[in-house]
């Protein structure tokens, strides 16, 4: 699986994107302190978060007894960078068939 179709793939997920909120807001957290704020099971936290860091949209590193998370940016900034090339061919496709669409309504002159 490429890196855009992972981030895509764990992006799918609200879960996953509420808890990708909560690291933006926080800096960095730990998956109890996640869990507390969403009506999911640690556990459950946990294997998101494993998700998100196999797409590299979070790091973790231990601290003490826990492990504290924290967003990584790479990967979502490739991700984004490839959806406006996508949005960008997608405007040179449209452009070119309103061009041929216009053309074709201009008269014709008479040779």
């Amino acid at each position: 699986m490429s890196g855009v179709d992972a981030v895509l793939g764990a992006l799918a997920d609200p879960t996953r994107r509420a808890l990708l909120d909560a690291l933006a807001a926080r800096g960095q957290a730990s998956a109890s302190a996640l869990a507390a704020d969403l009506p999911v099971s640690r556990q459950a936290i946990v294997k998101h978060l494993t998700i998100l860091e196999e797409a590299e949209l979070v790091s973790s590193a231990r601290a003490g007894r826990e492990v504290r998370y924290t967003l990584r940016s790479q990967a979502l900034d490739a991700t984004a960078r490839w959806m406006a090339w996508l949005a960008g061919e997608w405007d040179r496709r449209l452009n070119a068939i309103k061009r041929a669409a216009e053309a074709e309504d201009q008269p014709r002159r008479p040779q």
